[in-house]
């Protein structure tokens, strides 16, 4: 079976959500690469998430994280994103984070 890799390009109205994962820890970027800037970051780093629930490692902590970079994407006027998970399957903890930003109103 063949793969091909597509370029996915986000703009300032319809930015790249770009997922990264790691065993402990999810992190998303809203991205404008016409001018290679990021317009806003979030993760399970951040202090809402972690005063939320304990593990950061688990679905509920990335649909928290999903749900509150939604509502961030709104605050700055950007309603639909472009979802790119890179080589990770689309199940699990990458999952619930695009639940949670649906969930907050964009769409994805």
């Amino acid at each position: 079976m063949r793969r091909f890799k597509i370029k996915i390009r986000g703009s300032k109205d319809r930015p790249r959500l770009a997922v990264h994962r790691t065993n402990n820890h999810i992190y998303i970027q809203a991205i404008d690469d016409k001018v290679q800037k990021t317009i806003i970051g979030y993760s399970t780093l951040n202090l809402e998430i972690q005063k939320d629930g304990p593990n950061t490692d688990n679905c509920e902590a990335a649909y928290l994280v999903g749900l509150h970079f939604g509502k961030k994407l709104l605050e700055n006027n950007i309603n639909s994103g472009i979802f790119d998970r890179r080589n990770q399957r689309y199940h699990g903890r990458i999952k619930a984070l695009a639940n949670g930003i649906r969930k907050a109103g964009v769409k994805i």
